[in-house]
C-alpha cells in the first residue's frame, strides 16, 4: 500500500474501509502528505547489514547480534511458564530462541528445516547461547543482507515498522526535492544539501557514524534542525508582521474605574508590578493588537496585574474576559476581581460548564448584549453559543494548559471590522499569564512574536518554605506531623495522583488516603476534593476549608492553582516521583501564604529513576521559579511548557534548545534575510515544513 498523500474528501469516501482505517493512524502521527511521511526521521537504527557465525556469537553475551540458521527444533514448553522454545543452527554452532508471548502461528512458520534469521540481545542461559524475544525472519538459503542500517521510526498503535518503511520510501520517490536553501548559502552555513541529508538519516550506510546518528549531531541531522528552526522563526516573524498589520482598537483611557480601582487595594503594588503594568498599559494605546505574556513566579501577583488591565479596557468602553483552565481558579478569579470591581459598578459575569441551562443562557445573553463588562469563566467561553458584543481585551490564565487551537477561538470571538468603509480586521488585544517561568532560550525561540513582561519580585510578608523529601516507609511520621501541625492551629494539604485505583499504577488514591488518615487522625476535620465531584460539592469543600471549618483537606491536581488560604502551612504530596517539576512547584506555592513558617513535605515510594531523583532533587534545593522552569526544560523539554502538545503537533521534534542554541541565532538572522530578500522561498520552505500547522505557532 503506497504512502497517503492529500486527498478531497470525495476521494477518502470512495477507498476501503481498511485503508481509511491505516490513513487514520497515520493522521495521529501527523502524516498526512507525502513530505509528512519523508520528515518522519528514524528514533533509532538496526544493523542488520552482517550475520555472525554463533560460534563467535556464543562469545558475543550483553551485545546485540544477528545469526542465521535452521530450525532444528521448535517446542512449546510449560515450565516455568508457557513459552515457545526455537533452536537454531548453523555450521558452527546452535543458538536457542525463547519467546514469551507467542501466536500459534509462530510454531508453524518455525518448522523444523525452515531457515530463519534472528537479531537481539545474545545472553547466556540453561541451553547455551541464547535470545529473548529477538526480531527475526523466515529467509532462503542466501537471501542477501540489507547494505543500509534498518530504521526504526516512532509509530503507534497499529502500525508496523514494516509498513511505515513501506509508505516512506514510497513517498521519497514523489516528492519535490528542490533545495530551499540557495547553494552559496548552504556553503557559507557548511551544511548538507536538503535531499542528501533526508536519504542518509532513512537509509545510512554501515559506515556512517552510529554514535553521531545517535546523539543527533550527524552533518545530516544538524541540516534538518537548522530547517526545522528556519521554519519556526520564518513562521513567527511572518506572524509578528501580519499581527502589526492588523487593527486593535486603542483601549486609551486609565479613567476612573482604573483609578479608583488601584486607590482602593488594600496593599501597594511591588516595583515589579508597576514596571509591567507600565508595560501593558502602553501596548493597549496602540492600534495595532497586544499579544503579551505575562510571566510570573507562584504568589507574586499576577491577577491583580490582570485586572488592571481589565479595567482599562473598561475604561475605554470595550469588555474583557479572562479564561482560566480549572473551574476552581476561574472561581478564585471571579471572587477575588469580582470583590474588587463590583464595588466600583463593573458588571461582571460568570460562565463554566457546570452552570443551569438557564444560568448559562442568561449569561450569555449579558455577554452578547454587553450588559457584562467583564466575563470570567473556563473552556465554556469558546463555545459557538458565546458571542462578546464589543471585545477588547482577551485574558488566558496558565496559558500552556490550553490548546494553541483554544486559545485561537477565544482570541477569534472579538475578530471584527472597523466600518463598512474600512476593512481592516479589528482583533481584541490578548494577554497570557503563566505562573510556569520561560528559560530564556526557551521565550527567545518560541515567543519570537510575542512581548514578554516578568514579575521578578514576590510582595512582602511571603514566608520561605522549607521543602523535604521523604521515603514512603516513613509515612507515619508524617501522619503524626500532620496532627502536630493541625493542634497548633494550621491547616493541611495531602494532594494524591489518582482518584481510583490503577491496576497499573498501584499508587496510594486521594479516596483511600482520605479514609486512612480519617481513621488516624479521628480528633482531626479531613476534607476530600477531587475532580469528580460535582462543582457544588467541590467548592463546598474549598470554602469549608478557606473557613478553617476543615484541618486537612486531602486532593488531587485540582488544588493545583487558584486556592488561596494564608492559614495553610504544610503541604504533603503523595507519590511526589510521579509529578512534573511545573506542578510540583505549583502545588509546593499553595502554602507559603501566611505568616507561619511553610513547609513541603515530599513522600516518594523507592527505587526512584534518574529523572525522578532529578526532579526531587531540584525542589529541594530551591523555590526560584524561573531556576526550577531551566532545569525542567534540561529534563523534559520545550513542550509543555507551551501547550503544544494539545495542539496535536509536537512545535520542534529534532532540534534542542539546551545544545543547539547556536542553530537558533543562525535560522534568526537567515529567516529575517529570506522575509527581505525572497518570499518565493519563505513560502516554499513554510509548506514544507509547517504545511497546514502554521496557524499553531501564531498564539
Amino acid at each position: 500500500m503506497s504512502a497517503p498523500n492529500r486527498k478531497s474528501a470525495s476521494t477518502a469516501a470512495n477507498k476501503p474501509a481498511a485503508v481509511n482505517k491505516t490513513e487514520d493512524k497515520l493522521a495521529r502521527l501527523g502524516l498526512r502528505s507525502d513530505m509528512d511521511l519523508v520528515l518522519h526521521l528514524p528514533l533509532r537504527y538496526e544493523d542488520e547489514t552482517q550475520v555472525v557465525p554463533m560460534r563467535e556469537a556464543a562469545f558475543m553475551g550483553g551485545q546485540t547480534v544477528q545469526v542465521e540458521g535452521v530450525v532444528s527444533a521448535c517446542d512449546v514448553q510449560f515450565r516455568p511458564r508457557r513459552q515457545l522454545v526455537v533452536t537454531i543452527s548453523d555450521d558452527t554452532g546452535v543458538v536457542v530462541l525463547r519467546f514469551l508471548n507467542f501466536y500459534g502461528s509462530q510454531t508453524r512458520q518455525m518448522a523444523e528445516g525452515n531457515r530463519v534469521r534472528a537479531r537481539g540481545e545474545l545472553r547466556h542461559g540453561f541451553l547455551g547461547a541464547e535470545m529473548v524475544h529477538p526480531t527475526y525472519k523466515m529467509v532462503l538459503e542466501g537471501a542477501p543482507l540489507p547494505d543500509v542500517l534498518t530504521p526504526v521510526y516512532p509509530s503507534g498503535e497499529g502500525l508496523p515498522q514494516s509498513y511505515l518503511r513501506k509508505a516512506i520510501a514510497s513517498a521519497l520517490a514523489r516528492v519535490d526535492w528542490r533545495d530551499t536553501l540557495a547553494p552559496a548559502l548552504l556553503a557559507g552555513l557548511d551544511l548538507m544539501p536538503f535531499e542528501a541529508a533526508v536519504r542518509l538519516l532513512h537509509n545510512p550506510p554501515p559506515e556512517t557514524d552510529e554514535s553521531a546518528l545517535a546523539d543527533r549531531s550527524h552533518p545530516a541531522w544538524v541540516r534538518m534542525k537548522f530547517d526545522e528552526l528556519l521554519a519556526q522563526q520564518l513562521s513567527l516573524k511572518r506572524a509578528q508582521v501580519a499581527r502589526r498589520a492588523k487593527g486593535a482598537a486603542p483601549l486609551p483611557l486609565i479613567g476612573a474605574l482604573s483609578q479608583a480601582f488601584q486607590r482602593q487595594l488594600p496593599f501597594q503594588l511591588t516595583t515589579a508590578q508597576q514596571r509591567v503594568l507600565q508595560e501593558i498599559r502602553t501596548d493597549l494605546l496602540a492600534n495595532f493588537p497586544m499579544q503579551r505574556l505575562l510571566q510570573g513566579d507562584v504568589g507574586s501577583g499576577k491577577t491583580v496585574v490582570a485586572a488592571l488591565a481589565a479595567a482599562q479596557a473598561i475604561d475605554s468602553g470595550f469588555q474583557a474576559v479572562l479564561m482560566a483552565p480549572t473551574e476552581i481558579l476561574a472561581d478564585q478569579h471571579f471572587r477575588k476581581i469580582a470583590g474588587w470591581m463590583e464595588p466600583l459598578g463593573v458588571r461582571v459575569a460568570w460562565l463554566t460548564g457546570s452552570l443551569k441551562k438557564k444560568d448559562k443562557s442568561e449569561a450569555q445573553a449579558r455577554i452578547e448584549s454587553g450588559a457584562a463588562q467583564l466575563v470570567i469563566g473556563t473552556h465554556a467561553l469558546i463555545q459557538d453559543a458565546v458571542q462578546f458584543a464589543r471585545l477588547g481585551l482577551v485574558i488566558v490564565d496558565e496559558q500552556h494548559r490550553f490548546g494553541v487551537g483554544q486559545r485561537l477561538t477565544l482570541r477569534n470571538k472579538g475578530l471584527a471590522t472597523a466600518s463598512a468603509l474600512d476593512p481592516t480586521v479589528i482583533v481584541p488585544h490578548q494577554l497570557m499569564m503563566s505562573a510556569t517561568p520561560i528559560p530564556r532560550t526557551l521565550a527567545m525561540t518560541y515567543y519570537a512574536d510575542l512581548e514578554v513582561s516578568v514579575i521578578d519580585q514576590l510582595p512582602p510578608g511571603r514566608t520561605p518554605i522549607v521543602t523535604r523529601v521523604i521515603d514512603q516507609s516513613r509515612r507515619d511520621e508524617v501522619v503524626e506531623r500532620v496532627h502536630a501541625a493541625a493542634l497548633e492551629g494550621r491547616q493541611v494539604y495531602w494532594v494524591c495522583p489518582l482518584i481510583e485505583e490503577s491496576e497499573t499504577l498501584q499508587l496510594q488514591t486521594a479516596t483511600d488516603t482520605h479514609a486512612a488518615l480519617s481513621a488516624a487522625l479521628p480528633d482531626l476535620r479531613v476534607g476530600l476534593v477531587h475532580g469528580r465531584l460535582k462543582q457544588l460539592d467541590k467548592q463546598a469543600v474549598m470554602d469549608a476549608f478557606t473557613r478553617a471549618e476543615v484541618d486537612v483537606l486531602v486532593a488531587t491536581t485540582v488544588i493545583e492553582v487558584g486556592v488561596d488560604v494564608p492559614n495553610a502551612s504544610l503541604m504533603v504530596i503523595e507519590h511526589a516521583e510521579r509529578f512534573g517539576l511545573s506542578q510540583l512547584h505549583q502545588l509546593r506555592g499553595r502554602v507559603g501564604r501566611g505568616s507561619a513558617a511553610s513547609v513541603c513535605l515530599l513522600l516518594y515510594q523507592s527505587p526512584l529513576g534518574q529523572i525522578a531523583r532529578e526532579r526531587l532533587r531540584t525542589m529541594r534545593e530551591t523555590t526560584d521559579g524561573f531556576e526550577i522552569a531551566r532545569r525542567d526544560l534540561q529534563i523534559r523539554g520545550p513542550g509543555e511548557f507551551l501547550g503544544a502538545r494539545q495542539s496535536g503537533q509536537a512545535m520542534l521534534r529534532f532540534a534542542d534548545l539546551e545544545t543547539d542554541q547556536w542553530l537558533v541565532e543562525r535560522a534568526r538572522s537567515v529567516a529575517l534575510d529570506l522575509l527581505r530578500d525572497d518570499p518565493a522561498t519563505v513560502e516554499l520552505h513554510l509548506a514544507r515544513w509547517l504545511g497546514a500547522r502554521e496557524e499553531f505557532l501564531k498564539v
